[in-house]
């Protein structure tokens, strides 16, 4: 049986540099879980890697034909912005293991789903000090900067993953990345070659 992987951490602890070289080992196997969003695309983001970037009308359909696994929606300075994953061929855990950057939310709707077994959580940690940091460095690139919304989603992370409730998600294990993200990224893989 194949087990997803569910990559989670606040904004900005380098969830998807981490992804994407874990993605890159061959040593690891692991396919990519592409989830769908209604928000905007990013300046160097590319449409079916990050994310499927779709419509609030596709959503809709999605939902209705009873495809979406998981969803999460958020209130932004800009509207209403839907995270969600599909049940749309990409997933076969009869014969692959899988990785998937979410929030705790997408981890338990996952193991509800899934029947629990196969689902295993990677919680990236780093200092709030360090996060904002990068965050801010982050958003200075961006052709168009949101520091409004880069704040609201900074504050937001204290309650969405509050120790309450990682304790809660039964999430125990934790991956500190502060020093250098290849230590990391070896941690998560030996992690992996474990289980």
């Amino acid at each position: 049986m194949g087990t997803i992987y569910c990559v989670m951490g606040k904004s900005s602890t380098g969830k998807d540099t981490i992804y994407k070289r874990l993605l890159q080992r061959a040593d690891l196997q692991l396919k990519k879980i592409v989830p769908y969003t209604t928000r905007p695309i990013r300046e160097k983001e590319v449409e079916g890697v990050e994310y499927h970037f779709v419509t609030e009308d596709v959503r809709k359909e999605l939902e209705a034909a009873g495809k979406i696994i998981e969803g999460r929606s958020y209130e932004t300075v800009y509207g209403r912005w839907d995270y969600f994953t599909v049940d749309d061929g990409q997933i076969d855990l009869q014969k692959e293991d899988y990785l998937l950057i979410g929030t705790l939310e997408t981890y338990g709707k996952l193991k509800d789903y899934y029947k629990n077994s196969s689902i295993i959580p990677i919680y990236i940690e780093v200092e709030d000090g360090i996060r904002l940091e990068r965050a801010l460095r982050r958003e200075r690139k961006q052709a168009e900067p949101k520091y409004e919304e880069m704040c609201r989603r900074f504050l937001a992370d204290s309650k969405d993953f509050s120790e309450e409730r990682l304790e809660s998600f039964g999430i125990t294990r934790r991956f500190n990345n502060v020093e250098d993200i290849e230590d990391t990224v070896e941690a998560i893989a030996t992690f992996i070659k474990s289980r």
